[in-house]
């Protein structure tokens, strides 16, 4: 099995997609979720409005991009990892998903 690209509290590898993911997390949590398939716009505003779905619906997308990139780990450990460090998480979804490209396409949008 594969492991993360980048480490769990590496968020300032990129300070560009740290900032977007403290000050907009639901844009990063959405952008994330369409990069496996899942709708942005329904990810990102539950992510905003109800904080249990949303960290439902990002370890499920974590759980998915686990799958793609034959990461080892379990849905338990995702729904963990966005409950109580919500920022990292989603900095290093992103960054696994497209380690340069999102990053900088988010910081464009």
């Amino acid at each position: 099995m594969g492991e993360w690209s980048n480490p769990f509290f590496g968020c300032f590898n990129n300070c560009t997609l740290c900032v977007l993911s403290t000050f907009a997390g639901c844009y990063v949590a959405g952008k994330n979720a369409e990069a496996v398939g899942d709708d942005c716009v329904t990810v990102g505003v539950l992510y905003a409005l109800i904080r249990p779905v949303g960290v439902f619906l990002t370890a499920k997308t974590r759980e998915k991009i686990r799958q793609q990139k034959g990461i080892e780990g379990g849905f338990g450990s995702d729904c963990l990892v966005h409950l109580f460090c919500p920022l990292c998480a989603l900095v290093q979804d992103a960054q696994e998903i497209q380690p340069a490209a999102q990053a900088e396409s988010m910081a464009r949008e």
